[in-house]
């Protein structure tokens, strides 16, 4: 069973991949395999805020009072 990491400890991950980077200590080598570190951890968090973004609907009540679930719309 594969277990998903959180939001938050993936992107803890990816800003010390860019502190890393950052620092100017790495070798060519360790920089390209920290990039490709950093831009696996940067499409996991665009996937999981795109994953919950479509999970976001707003609750709102109809004229009889009624609950209705509409979806989320971007402002």
């Amino acid at each position: 069973m594969t277990k998903t990491k959180s939001f938050e400890t993936a992107l803890k991950e990816l800003e010390d991949v860019v502190k890393e980077m950052e620092s100017g200590e790495l070798s060519l080598e360790e920089s390209l395999r920290k990039y490709e570190t950093g831009i696996k951890q940067s499409r996991y968090c665009l996937d999981l805020l795109d994953t919950i973004e479509k999970k976001i609907s707003i609750l709102t009540k109809d004229a009889d009072g009624k609950i209705q679930e509409k979806p989320f719309e971007d402002a």
